[in-house]
């Protein structure tokens, strides 16, 4: 039986994790170190309501919320639409001053940060310009750095913002795929995110949440939701009553945990959201309640543990659990859980499992299932090499070795490991475990070679990944006859030699720019420059489009500008592109 634990906070209820197409990254610089076990979020009642304004001149559409679930982590704020254009007017949410300029390849692409006098911070971010005075500043500090990737802070006189002030525009920068504005609402003091909703901005939102599916488990000792597959069945509806048609037996001896697929929507929009709350009943006995609000950058990984994570990659489904695993850090989203949120049968009749679900506009809908339990679970497998959460991991071969900190897994499980020949590769193809199984913090992964690595190649080594569907490398260090590199994930690793220097092609851009398509076949670009006419530049990184934007820099008539890109591995490639002014 699971480790029964009781955990009183605010009283509310759970959100699901829907899915949108633009994507953010996850990002901070917090100054404080959170205790997990002592911190108390605040009561969204204490929220300030119509503080912020709308950060757009136009209605809030949305096309993600606060907490979805997104590769690697919850979303952080709210994706609002810009009506599929880039450059509107963004304006400050509330009075303050601009307290952070941040400008990067990935995640949040240029970003500004406004901290105001009430103890909150605003994010805006995926901005293609900054109001003219804060460009001209980030532009300066671009050339003193000599780079473009920076991160600014400032203090309460350089920036000062009235509420409704224009300070950028917005755009598609960063890790964005189509145009949007990524706004978040932050506690200053702790930099965690909360859930813009709860904080009175105007939006219209009638529809309650639509429940699709439920997945059973069987958390009987020894059961895992990796060595099992859930007990999958959709659900039919009456208005915002959601039900299955047929009693559910559920094979196991009587201790049980559920999930839940959820999608949300507001009106007029078909982007899917998340909910903001649900709690779950047995027999009208309250056994969990999850809400999603103040999750910080420190614990937001854990996502891949609040979902069934061989679900989310294989179905692309988010199976929110509605119960805790081992391993499971994310103490305070959970408000009240016993026994970890999993459920008991005592006897093999019928019992009504309910679950409430509600967006933070207060719409709800209910799910009602009546389940009962066979007589015994199906018998566990043997183990050769069982891994257990909460414990430090290693393991050791002739030619394969690592170690996995306390904190890795979410759950305990059955490591398997198989090996077999590579063609043009330094090694052979090593399969740990398997790509269903999260890893959530980095560990050193060290391979031997099986053939003789000349010494010229010796610093061109990579330690490539394929997961099934896509491959990835990366460089890696040599050290007493091992190759090592950092990972976060199981499945196929073999040593390959990059030989190969990156590709810089020039491409149609934007008027007033000169851009080129910069990539590399085997790890990633280390680093790109630019010189025009000697000197250094600019040169923006927009995911493989890079760009010097033509300025003041450029002398009329025509122009030489060389760009210089450099792979993990030290491979080199330079180009030269003559343009006039």
């Amino acid at each position: 039986m699971r480790i029964s634990l009781f955990i009183l906070f605010l009283l509310s209820v759970l959100p699901a994790c829907g899915q949108s197409g633009a994507i953010s990254s996850i990002e901070t610089k917090a100054d404080t170190t959170i205790n997990l076990a002592t911190y108390q979020p605040k009561d969204p009642a204490s929220y300030p309501k119509n503080y912020f304004r709308n950060p757009l001149n136009i209605p809030i559409m949305l096309a993600g919320n606060f907490g979805e679930c997104r590769l690697g982590h919850f979303h952080s704020g709210l994706d609002i639409k810009t009506n599929g254009v880039e450059n509107l007017p963004v304006f400050a949410a509330a009075a303050g001053y601009i307290s952070r300029i941040k400008t990067s390849s990935g995640g949040f692409g240029h970003a500004l940060y406004v901290t105001h006098p009430n103890g909150y911070t605003t994010l805006y971010a995926h901005l293609n310009d900054f109001a003219p005075a804060v460009q001209q500043f980030l532009r300066q500090e671009q050339y003193k750095q000599q780079r473009w990737d920076v991160d600014l802070s400032l203090n309460e006189n350089q920036f000062p913002v009235r509420k409704g002030q224009q300070i950028a525009w917005s755009g598609n920068t960063g890790g964005s795929t189509a145009p949007h504005l990524h706004f978040e609402i932050r506690d200053t003091k702790t930099e965690h995110p909360l859930n813009p909703l709860l904080f009175g901005l105007e939006i219209k939102d009638n529809i309650a949440p639509k429940p699709l599916r439920l997945f059973f488990y069987d958390l009987s000792p020894g059961k895992t939701i990796y060595n099992q597959q859930p007990l999958v069945k959709g659900l039919t509806n009456a208005g915002n009553r959601y039900f299955l048609k047929d009693t559910i037996i559920l094979p196991g001896p009587g201790h049980f945990g559920v999930g839940v697929e959820v999608n949300d929507f507001m009106d007029g929009s078909q982007n899917t959201l998340n909910f903001y709350t649900a709690s779950w009943w047995l027999d009208g006995a309250p056994v969990g309640a999850i809400r999603l609000d103040d999750i910080g950058y420190d614990v937001t990984r854990y996502m891949h543990a609040y979902v069934d994570y061989g679900q989310m990659i294989t179905q692309k489904r988010y199976a929110q659990l509605l119960f805790r695993q081992p391993g499971n850090l994310l103490q305070h989203v959970y408000e009240q859980l016993e026994d970890d949120g999993a459920f008991e049968l005592k006897d093999g009749a019928p019992h009504e499992l309910r679950i409430l679900l509600a967006d933070a506009l207060g719409n709800e809908s209910e799910v009602v299932a009546w389940v009962k339990k066979t007589a015994t679970a199906a018998a566990n497998a043997s183990c050769e090499q069982l891994f257990t959460a909460g414990k430090s991991n290693n393991f050791q071969h002739p030619n394969v070795q690592f170690q996995l900190s306390k904190d890795a897994l979410y759950d305990d499980v059955c490591f398997t490991f198989s090996q077999s020949p590579k063609a043009n590769a330094f090694s052979e193809q090593f399969s740990l475990l398997r790509p269903t199984v999260p890893v959530h913090s980095y560990f050193p992964l060290s391979l031997k070679p099986n053939k003789a690595v000349p010494f010229a190649l010796r610093q061109k080594m990579v330690l490539r990944y394929s997961d099934g569907k896509k491959t990835s490398g990366q460089a890696a260090r040599f050290e007493e006859g091992w190759y090592t590199a950092r990972v976060r994930d199981f499945g196929d690793f073999w040593l390959e030699a990059d030989t190969t220097a990156p590709t810089i092609t020039p491409v149609a851009g934007r008027k007033g720019r000169v851009t080129f398509r910069i990539t590399d076949s085997q790890t990633s670009i280390a680093r790109a420059e630019a010189t025009l006419n000697g000197k250094w530049v600019v040169l923006e990184q927009h995911g493989p489009l890079w760009f010097y934007e033509i300025d003041g820099n450029a002398a009329t008539g025509k122009n030489t500008l060389l760009i210089r890109a450099t792979d993990e591995s030290g491979n080199e490639k330079s180009l030269k592109q003559v343009f006039v002014k």
